[in-house]
């Protein structure tokens, strides 16, 4: 699927613990948007960074939840550009190694674009047949931004317009 500039779009997955920042919290932003901050795996920074680009899609998925599970859907408004929150010594995300005029960590705005009416649940997802490689199920993944397939997304897109 194509964005509005013709070019290919890329689908990613977030997670956010619902206690810490929501998908309800993302539609009552300024403008449903919020900027994507705290990233501290190079990993995931990576993605942030090189890859996500405007008009990418992106599940919002709610980690350390009961179930944890996909709660909806953002779009990228905004790419990477220095995380400010490592720049602030107050801050919980400070990293004094990175410097303004060498940054170590990136961020993202999004914009809240769906909340599904219930949560994808993580147990649903694993049963899903077309997932089997996604990177959310597989052992030991933990990245807070992950890449997901095209026909990932379209699997769990079919589900969501069903519940």
């Amino acid at each position: 699927m194509a964005k509005k500039d013709g070019a290919e779009r890329n689908y990613w997955l977030m997670k956010s613990e619902p206690n810490v920042f929501s998908i309800s919290d993302l539609e009552k932003a300024a403008n449903k948007t919020t900027c994507w901050d705290g990233v501290r795996n190079y990993q995931a920074r990576n993605y942030l960074r090189d890859q996500i680009k405007n008009g990418d899609l992106v599940f919002f998925y709610h980690s350390n939840a009961d179930p944890p599970g996909i709660a909806g859907i953002a779009e990228v408004v905004k790419e990477a550009y220095p995380d400010h929150t490592a720049f602030d010594k107050k801050h919980e995300h400070y990293d004094p190694k990175s410097k303004k005029e060498n940054p170590s960590w990136y961020m993202v705005d999004i914009k809240h674009l769906q909340t599904f009416k219930t949560a994808i649940a993580l147990d649903q997802l694993k049963e899903l047949k077309g997932l089997e490689k996604m990177a959310l199920l597989q052992k030991g993944s933990r990245l807070s931004v992950q890449p997901v397939t095209r026909e990932e997304w379209e699997t769990i897109i079919k589900i969501a317009g069903k519940k």
